[in-house]
């Protein structure tokens, strides 16, 4: 976009100020809902003083998860965080139910919230065990941690919040209280159309950006960022509508720690690197039908996942940059102030 155009003075998205990661173009919404019927919903708690948190739901289908199991495949980079639901998941490599991103202290409360959500689901009446995926970062820099919040209810109405529509960024939801880089960091979208093996995929990538390091936008470090902060964590969310086993979506779960380290992650001791890639191709679906017999479908094979994984190293980056773009500088906990990436002083390519 010419210089000119270029309004600095309000939140905008990384190609609105003239950023755009990688080679490859972008679906309609530029977001994780590009993929068709991955839903997303967000609460957000911005109350008082002291309250910045909030919670993030993201639904790969409209269906019943349970009973319409999708493929997912987990990566896990440094694992100092608490991703309820991963071992089971890694072990079945399927997810079947909402993905819920919250607050450290909050993921017992986002447990019920699954559950109890799910088990009111018609059809799920005499289902009697349930595997909620929960991740989390820690947002006690401007939210009271301590305090009951998000609750129970708060998750149940972020799930019943969800939508196909564009994604609301920056410090909404699981991003409320968020810090990235020593900025206000938050929840940050993108998406890529591929080409692979003569046919169009989607592929979008959600994340709860709260780490640190030395930031780079667009491949150079930022000018007036430093490395002093470099401790937290990230979630990576990334959906894709190409027809994959959890195998491969394990793969390509790995690949979006590429887009984080393009951004200059420091990858810390105390830093949670979580991604988790799902699979919404109805062909891939693990429907009680199928999981009854021996069943045949079609796969995306490895030969041809080369584009797929240069997609979420691209769609990562842009989505950690939009989650920073869009975040608003912020006030909270103990009167603690985290100031937003300065808009004026990014520079564009």
């Amino acid at each position: 976009m010419p210089e000119s155009r270029i309004d600095r003075s309000v939140r905008q998205r990384a190609r609105a100020l003239g950023f755009a990661p990688g080679q490859l173009p972008t679906g309609a919404l530029n977001g994780i809902t590009d993929v068709a019927g991955v839903r997303v919903g967000h609460v957000t708690l911005h109350e008082g003083d002291r309250t910045r948190t909030g919670v993030t739901a993201i639904l790969p289908h409209g269906g019943n998860l349970y009973q319409d199991k999708v493929p997912a495949g987990l990566a896990i980079l440094n694992g100092y965080g608490k991703l309820a639901g991963s071992t089971q998941l890694l072990e079945l490599g399927e997810i079947e139910a909402p993905i819920i991103l919250t607050n450290t202290l909050a993921v017992g409360r986002a447990i019920e919230g699954v559950n109890r959500w799910t088990l009111a689901q018609p059809g799920n009446e005499r289902v009697g065990s349930l595997n909620a995926v929960v991740g989390e970062t820690n947002d006690g820099r401007l939210n009271d941690i301590r305090a009951a919040l998000p609750t129970v209810d708060h998750v149940m109405a972020a799930i019943d919040n969800a939508k196909t529509d564009a994604v609301a960024e920056g410090g909404v939801g699981a991003g409320t209280g968020t810090v990235a880089f020593g900025y206000k960091g938050g929840i940050g979208t993108s998406s890529r159309r591929v080409e692979a093996a003569g046919h169009s995929y989607h592929l979008g990538v959600l994340v709860q950006s709260n780490y640190g390091g030395a930031l780079r936008v667009d491949g150079r470090d930022w000018r007036e960022c430093t490395a002093a902060d470099t401790d937290g964590s990230i979630m990576i969310v990334l959906a894709t509508d190409a027809p994959l086993s959890d195998r491969n979506l394990r793969r390509l779960a790995e690949r979006c720690f590429g887009g984080l380290a393009r951004t200059g992650a420091a990858l810390s001791n105390g830093s949670g690197d979580y991604a988790l890639a799902f699979s919404t191709a109805e062909t891939v679906r693990r429907t009680p039908a199928r999981r009854r017999q021996v069943t045949t479908f079609a796969e995306l094979p490895n030969d041809e996942m080369s584009p797929m994984f240069v997609a979420a190293i691209e769609a990562t980056e842009e989505a950690i940059l939009n989650s920073l773009f869009m975040a608003e500088t912020i006030t909270g906990f103990d009167v603690a102030r985290q100031k937003a990436v300065t808009i004026r002083a990014l520079r564009s390519a």
